[in-house]
């Protein structure tokens, strides 16, 4: 089946680490976050996909081409950011007169759910919550869909609306007309419309993931990693007084050290060094040539390609960008106050991460000084620096 894949926005959430990059190119595990998207539709049976772009979309086209695993992309470009809806109508002159699927991009699926949604022409994800507060809820009758409440404020269901649809050819019809009315299109009332209509499936998803913030990256990463099987290809450049334990993945031209440890999960990407008597501790994702210094502690967290942490330093809990340099001795503080969760500022608001442990969030390019020690739920923007024996204690 066709199937749209929203990957246009900018993720004013996840900044600084969309400063200079579209959030669905952000890295999970060995591949860009939206890679595990496309893998999940053509596991699911996607025949051709139309990728909605915007925010650096050269970034996205670069990487995908004109194809994945033998799965024709066209893409379609989305000019002004608005709602869903308006994103998906910008693929319609690439879409044939036939059902079509629309995913999100920055969303993790599993396969094995994408497959039953894909198995009808009218179909909505939905997916079971503790506190459906704050998400569209799904209306029911049995296994049909009778309609969608935007976020109310006392939800009848606890089954919301997980992103992922399947819709009848035709169903984009009307939408220029709702834009005329009410100044916005929504994707919900395309699926209103969609239910009142047709008899719309409940397809009811067993993990939905959604990657809107800093440490949602690290849950996705976590989770991926988490299905790491061990396999050490660059076995000629790991020292043989090196300790690797459970599922490690060196890959063939990374390098681990004398006297390093690494504890799985742990993904070392090519061109990665550990460094001797390091301590990686899992889950932890090196990406491409990622330096970890001498004596170094790097802990559940997310280096992406090019960084480097020097000598003595310790980075826990954190996502850190591309070619960030921190200086020797640099200490990140990844523990809440009184065993409270880390709160990190999102859009100019404090934001309960949801966890005791928490580092911080570094854009592309940041340099630390020596002897730097950065607070819990620090961000800093890209490019930015410390001077030595600095404590930074708020965002930069």
């Amino acid at each position: 089946m066709q199937t749209v894949v929203l990957a246009a926005g900018r993720g004013a959430g996840m900044r600084p680490l969309t400063d200079r990059r579209p959030k669905p190119m952000l890295p999970v595990g060995d591949r860009p976050l939206l890679a595990h998207v496309l893998d999940a539709a053509v596991g699911a049976g996607a025949e051709r996909f139309v990728v909605v772009v915007g925010f650096e979309a050269d970034a996205i086209r670069d990487h995908f081409g004109d194809e994945y695993r033998g799965v024709a992309i066209d893409y379609a470009v989305q000019q002004r950011r608005r709602a869903t809806a308006d994103a998906v109508l910008s693929a319609r002159e690439h879409l044939e007169p036939a059902p079509f699927v629309v995913l999100n991009g920055d969303t993790l699926y599993d396969p094995a759910d994408l497959a039953d949604l894909y198995a009808g022409s009218a179909a909505v994800a939905g997916f079971r919550v503790e506190d459906p507060a704050g998400h569209d809820v799904l209306r029911t009758d049995g296994d049909l869909v009778t309609g969608v409440v935007g976020a109310p404020e006392d939800p009848a269901s606890d089954l919301v609306d997980a992103g992922a649809y399947a819709f009848p050819a035709g169903a984009l019809e009307g939408v220029a007309a709702q834009e005329a009315e009410r100044g916005e299109r929504d994707l919900t009332d395309v699926l209103s419309r969609v239910c009142r209509e047709n008899d719309v499936r409940a397809v009811r998803v067993g993990r939905w993931r959604t990657v809107d913030r800093p440490w949602e990256l690290l849950s996705a990463n976590e989770a991926v990693l988490s299905d790491l099987d061990r396999s050490i290809r660059g076995r000629r450049n790991v020292d043989g007084d090196a300790d690797l334990r459970g599922n490690v993945v060196v890959a063939e031209d990374a390098v681990v050290e004398r006297g390093a440890v690494v504890e799985g999960p742990v993904l070392v990407r090519a061109g990665a060094e550990v460094g001797p008597n390091a301590y990686v501790r899992g889950p932890t994702l090196l990406g491409r040539d990622v330096r970890v210094g001498h004596a170094t502690e790097v802990h559940a967290s997310v280096l992406m390609s090019g960084s480097t942490v020097d000598r003595l330093s310790y980075v826990g809990h954190s996502v850190v960008g591309r070619n960030a340099d921190f200086g020797t001795g640099t200490v990140v503080d990844d523990e809440g106050r009184d065993g409270e969760a880390v709160e990190v500022a999102v859009n100019n608001t404090l934001v309960s991460t949801g966890r005791e442990r928490f580092g911080i969030v570094c854009g592309d390019d940041v340099s630390t000084g020596v002897h730097t020690s950065v607070d819990a739920g620090v961000k800093l923007s890209s490019g930015t620096g410390t001077a030595s024996g600095e404590v930074v204690t708020g965002d930069r």
